[in-house]
């Protein structure tokens, strides 16, 4: 058995977190770009309408919704574009040789992607915050769900760096999973405003019971139970992680 490297798993995690600061103007400033069109598109357009059966005004209700979206997109696109860049450049073979457990692998990659997320979504909240009335209800699950929800999508972006072979792979998830799941998740509206069957639909959306949950931590409000759905989201987490150390410790197309 491989005896643990402490050391080597914080490079990596540095590593990882060294990576995109380095394009700040990309993993930064761009979501307070978006935050400040999405502040001048929805805030000035919707006025002071309220969310049909939600006592909550629609901008207050689609900013936590916004700030998870952004952390799922970005928590994916770290550890995805981290394994695709490897592949391509032919430097994941020496990740594979370096002495490191495949749990302290994925525990870095993972860490890192969570990093991202929470940065992203600071920067997107603080230029929001003073044209939107939140408040922190349940800082507890803000963070539980904040944090679970970078980490299943880090796994995930983990994944499909590992399976993909070039850029367009990567992308061909990103644009035909990733987006349509985080865009149908409640982010824009409210469960309660579709058709039966839609609601029907939504509920099967994973990244739904993620996006009001960590609405709930700002509001107090949502669609569903947040604490009903804790077991679910934590047991998410586990299997994404188990996931992530059974195919890196069988080197899961990374050896092809």
């Amino acid at each position: 058995m491989r005896p643990m490297n402490p050391r080597g798993t914080w490079t990596l995690f540095l590593r990882e977190i060294r990576r995109f600061l380095k394009v700040k103007m990309q993993t930064i400033l761009t979501p307070a770009l978006t935050a400040i069109l999405y502040l001048v598109i929805f805030r000035y357009a919707m006025g002071d309408r309220h969310v049909p059966g939600l006592d909550v005004d629609y901008f207050t209700f689609l900013v936590p919704g916004l700030a998870m979206m952004a952390m799922l997109q970005n928590a994916f696109a770290n550890t995805s574009s981290s394994m695709i860049m490897g592949k391509v450049m032919g430097m994941h073979i020496y990740l594979l040789m370096a002495p490191l457990s495949a749990i302290e692998v994925v525990f870095a990659f993972l860490a890192a992607a969570v990093v991202r997320a929470v940065i992203v979504a600071t920067v997107f909240l603080a230029v929001l915050l003073p044209f939107v009335d939140l408040t922190l209800m349940h800082p507890g699950i803000i963070l539980l769900y904040g944090i679970c929800g970078s980490v299943i999508m880090g796994g995930f972006g983990l994944v499909a760096g590992m399976w993909a072979k070039d850029f367009d792979n990567v992308a061909m998830i990103t644009n035909f999973v990733i987006l349509p799941l985080t865009f149908l998740s409640g982010v824009f509206y409210s469960v309660k405003q579709l058709p039966e069957f839609w609601q029907h639909f939504n509920y099967a959306n994973p990244f739904f019971y993620l996006t009001d949950g960590f609405r709930y931590g700002f509001l107090g409000t949502g669609d569903t139970d947040p604490f009903a759905s804790v077991a679910i989201v934590i047991g998410s987490v586990a299997v994404t992680f188990i996931a992530c150390w059974y195919l890196w410790q069988s080197g899961w197309r990374m050896k092809e």
